[in-house]
């Protein structure tokens, strides 16, 4: 038995509102089969061209010709059967078939041209403008890459007349800008696009669209923020809708010319059918040729090997799929060529393939895949200009000499090529003793050596100083040695018994004059790193011995060192500023950290004071100096450059991100944070410093008004911000944020669900006030989202809490919105709507709060002539006309204690003034209503116009009654 026209219709309808896809194609062709079976021709007419509407947003595109041609033959033998909405559709739809042949590699271009000049014959037929139709001409020509033919359409389009049959606004502008991008126009595309870009014009899929199409053109403006921000907007909008292949490839492209790879492999995993989806096959040739240019950037990168998403059915690697991606995408160009009879498609596709990077690196702020060790270094690594390979081994000797000297941290590295380079061949016996001492020495400095094999990489060295008669440099050496030996596990008591004879074996050669006072002030501070790793490992009893004992090293480092370079005192005062911030003396550790820097940057040392001053705005942060916390924090990344490790990078952009955020700077404190992220995912440190920039980043986001940016930001982070790793209070604070984004961009369900997460977890909080806030919240989202059960039980759960808490004014704000509630379709109607705005009365009432007892009246007012089904009647007992005069009665107690409260309550006061005049004018009584018209504007008599928009506005409504009145 065949469904009956209402139900296929119904179903017709909620299927439009389902996601885009298969699931959604299939459910259309079972309708289809329906309307057939149910022989209403005018239904089988809507079934049709719902169907063409879910082809043309899926993958499947190619299935709507057939249903097209069907729905036209029955337009031509039966046109009755359309009514004046289906016609519409029918005409619309032929511009969607008619642009869709271009991408259909098997559709002959005659029969393209012929379906374009049937569409210009029927729109002319029909008195419909030949806008649409010149727009399909120029996405035609375009194609063909015949730019001079697409000129001339494109001019034509321009000057027709827009009708209904001419696409959005947001489309056309989106069609606009593309042209000039196309011509080279940059700066012409993005001035096309920015009323679509800014919200003025917008459909279903703008400006989803636009966003991505302005990805390259802004960075080759140099627009690089810009393009961030409408990367994470865009991808956000894209990513649920599966026709948008062809801007999600744009989002693949920009990420691989960004150096956002690892973030482009993400989107890639998110659509895995992407690869194989053949409905369109143009836009599956754009997927696949950014496909292979990301992979391609991979390989060169020497991640060749890296296993990537690709299509089903077997594993990828970075290199197979660049190989096999860059094939499909160009045979599927040669097809277009020879069906177009010219090169012009494969000659973009080449094109593409062949970009580079616009930007080495523009953070984005949200996480990606790591990707594994390069197999080789990349080729465009190069050596840092410091320790660049001489031509000879004398030349890089001179310069790690020079270095040394210079105490540069590049010294390491100059010293490894020496020793590199007198190991090859012809080099041997080139190097002195004391010089094999210097490269071994060195060597033991490498972060990178395990620091077992240093410790004795130092021994080494102090035998060879020995050998070379340099008895100064060698104690030196076994002194660096016991330091790195105090860092291993259980090693720091055997480092604190080896380092005190060094200590009086360097001052008895100092007095002998057989080492010099650098080195024995060098073996000095060593003795004092060594107590201060005891210090950090002490606790309970053994830590003020510790301190005592590491500040009586760090004194006679100083006493030693008084005419010595400024770089032993700078060290010697970091003792004892790490001594005063262990005692819990901020003040006098920041001060002392401010010296230290000082006294390097004195000895020309920059790279050893942004360490001190890193610690210093640690410090001045901690006890809200924030203008000495972010000079300090600027100077450290400045003086410490290059030479920063990147988890040091990640900590200061944070650090320096706080204090701006903490000082409402936060456009910048947003920079920072993306440079804090960016460098904590080179750190390997996503998960802990990443995470809590990602969460502050989002935050500042928001507060900029950049919602969307903070949503992609936000949804990215919070599957990495746990309770266990980073406390309660992080994980609610992200869920808060992250509903608060979201609700600002217009969707109130998913607000809810996480404000509701994160009231669930603040449930169990001692204070409640919190748990109450987001229980409300949640509500106000569910309200809006017209999920009424759930808002009604929102609404209640935080009016519990608000009464609780003795916060009646929030309590009394639940009780009437769940009167709103009561009165939706659905819901327990008028009569519970009553009794949630009579509680609130009493709950006002009993807390003496007049002004909320004001707006109660006033909402009650609303409430009931709301609720009223038609107009009053003239019979007394008429229950419109009952309703309205009851609601009569509240809005004068409403304006009486507005008016009661003073005149900084008068709009509030006129408004319900205003309201009253409305009832009455409805209630019939004419007179009346222009009587409180009038007192209105004796309420404002003696402001000029334009003084006041309320004011302004109270005036114009007052005009409204009386029209309203003299037509009645």
């Amino acid at each position: 038995m065949s469904a009956d026209a209402a139900t296929v219709r119904q179903a017709l309808r909620d299927n439009q509102e389902e996601p885009e896809g298969p699931a959604r194609n299939a459910r259309a062709e079972r309708l289809l089969a329906e309307a057939e079976q149910n022989g209403d021709a005018a239904l089988l007419v809507e079934a049709l061209v719902h169907q063409l509407q879910v082809y043309n947003y899926s993958s499947e595109k190619d299935k709507m010709f057939v249903p097209f041609a069907r729905l036209l033959r029955m337009w031509d033998e039966r046109p009755g059967d359309f009514d004046p909405f289906m016609t519409h559709h029918l005409f619309w739809m032929f511009k969607w078939v008619s642009s869709s042949m271009v991408d259909q590699p098997h559709i002959p271009l005659a029969s393209i041209e012929k379906w374009q000049d049937e569409m210009e014959r029927r729109y002319r037929l029909a008195g419909h403008s030949e806008r649409a139709v010149r727009q399909g001409e120029l996405e035609i020509a375009r194609h063909l890459g015949d730019l001079e033919r697409a000129g001339q359409a494109y001019t034509a389009w321009q000057a027709a007349d827009r009708d209904r049959m001419a696409n959005c606004h947001a489309c056309e502008l989106h069609e606009q800008g593309s042209w000039q991008a196309l011509r080279g126009q940059d700066e012409e595309a993005l001035a096309a696009w920015t009323p679509v870009l800014e919200g003025e014009h917008v459909c279903a899929h703008e400006p989803h669209a636009v966003l991505a199409a302005s990805l390259l053109p802004l960075l080759r403006t140099g627009r690089a923020e810009q393009a961030r921000a409408h990367h994470l907007r865009g991808y956000r909008m894209v990513r649920p809708m599966e026709s948008m292949r062809y801007s999600v490839a744009l989002h693949v492209e920009f990420c691989a010319l960004t150096g956002n790879e690892p973030r482009a492999l993400e989107i890639l995993a998110d659509r895995p059918a992407y690869f194989t989806d053949s409905g369109n096959p143009g836009s599956l040739m754009d997927f696949l040729a950014v496909t292979a240019l990301l992979m391609e950037r991979l390989t060169e990168l020497g991640h060749g090997a890296q296993s990537v998403p690709g299509p089903a059915g077997r594993d990828w690697t970075a290199a197979s799929l660049a190989a096999g991606a860059r094939a499909q995408a160009l045979a599927l160009a040669a097809r277009f060529d020879a069906r177009n009879g010219n090169g012009y498609v494969g000659e973009q596709v080449r094109e593409r393939l062949a970009r580079r990077p616009l930007l080495d690196r523009l953070p984005l702020g949200v996480r990606a895949v790591r990707l594994t060790a390069p197999s080789a270094p990349p080729a465009s690594v190069v050596a840092p200009a410091a320790v660049e390979p001489a031509r000879d081994l004398a030349g890089l000797l001179a310069e790690a000499q020079r270095l040394s000297d210079a105490r540069h941290p590049d010294a390491v590295a100059a010293w490894l090529a020496v020793g590199e380079r007198a190991g090859q061949p012809g080099e041997a016996g080139a190097l002195t003793v004391h010089d094999r001492a210097s490269v071994e020495d060195h060597r033991a400095m490498n972060p990178s050596l395990p620091p077992a094999e240093g410790v004795e990489a130092f021994r080494e060295a102090a035998r060879l100083y020995e050998e070379a008669g340099d008895r100064g440099e060698a104690v030196a050496a076994r002194a660096r040695g016991a330091v790195l030996h105090s860092m291993q596990d259980g090693g720091t008591d055997e480092a604190v018994a080896e380092i005190e004879p060094l200590v009086a074996m360097a001052l008895a050669l100092h007095a002998e004059g057989g080492a010099t006072g650098r080195q024995a002030s060098g073996v000095l501070v060593c003795r004092a790193r060594i107590l201060r790793q005891r210090l950090f490992h002490a606790s309970g009893e053994a830590a003020p011995d510790a301190a005592v004992a590491l500040e009586r090293a760090a004194r006679e480092v100083l006493a030693f060192a008084g005419s010595l370079p400024h770089d032993r005192v700078a060290e010697a005062l970091g003792f004892l500023a790490d001594i005063a911030a262990g005692r819990g003396d901020g003040r006098a550790a920041a001060e002392l950290y401010a010296r230290a820097a000082a006294e390097s940057h004195a000895a020309e040392l920059p790279w050893d004071a942004a360490e001190y001053e890193a610690r210093t705005a640690r410090l001045a942060a901690h006890l809200d100096d924030h203008e000495t916390a972010e000079r300090a924090a600027r100077a450290a990344l400045e003086h410490g450059g290059r030479w920063l490790t990147a988890p040091g990078r990640a900590r200061l952009h944070l650090q320096l991100a706080d204090v701006l955020g903490a000082t409402g700077q936060f456009a910048e404190a947003t920079e920072h944070a993306l440079d804090a992220a960016h460098w904590a995912d080179e750190a390997g440190e996503s998960e802990s410093l990443g995470v809590h920039a990602r969460h502050q980043l989002g935050g500042w986001l928001l507060r900029l008004g950049r919602a969307a940016e903070a949503s992609a930001v936000l949804e990215a982070v919070l599957p990495d911000v746990s309770a266990e790793d980073h406390g309660d209070g992080m994980v609610v604070q992200t869920l808060w944020w992250l509903g608060d984004g979201l609700s600002t961009l217009g969707e109130p369900r998913a607000a809810a669900e996480h404000w509701l997460r994160a009231a669930d977890i603040a449930r169990g909080w001692p204070e409640q006030d919190d748990h109450a806030m987001l229980a409300q919240l949640a509500g106000q989202a569910l309200y809006r989202a017209d999920l009424n059960s759930e808002a009604e039980r929102a609404y209640e759960r935080a009016g519990e809490l608000w009464r609780a808490l003795g916060d009646i004014p929030a309590l009394v704000r639940t009780l009437r919105v769940r009167a709103w509630i009561a009165v939706r379709d659905g819901q327990p109607g008028l009569g519970r709507a009553r009794a949630f705005m009579a509680g609130a009365e009493r709950e006002c009432e009993r807390a003496q709060l007049p002004l909320d007892l004001a707006d109660t009246y006033r909402q009650t007012a609303e409430l009931l002539a709301h609720a009223c089904e038609g107009e009053p009647g003239e019979a007394t007992d008429d229950p419109a006309r009952l309703a309205y005069e009851e609601a009569l009665g509240y809005v004068d107690r409403a304006s009486a204690a507005f008016h009661e409260a003073g005149p900084d309550h008068l709009d509030q006061c006129t408004a319900g003034m205003l309201m009253a005049a409305w009832l009455e004018a409805d209630l019939g009584r004419a007179d009346a209503a222009l009587r409180r018209a009038a007192e209105v504007l004796a309420a404002y008599e003696g402001v000029p116009a334009g003084a006041d928009g309320t004011v302004d506005a109270r005036r114009s409504e007052v005009e409204s009654v009386r029209g309203y009145v003299a037509g009645a």
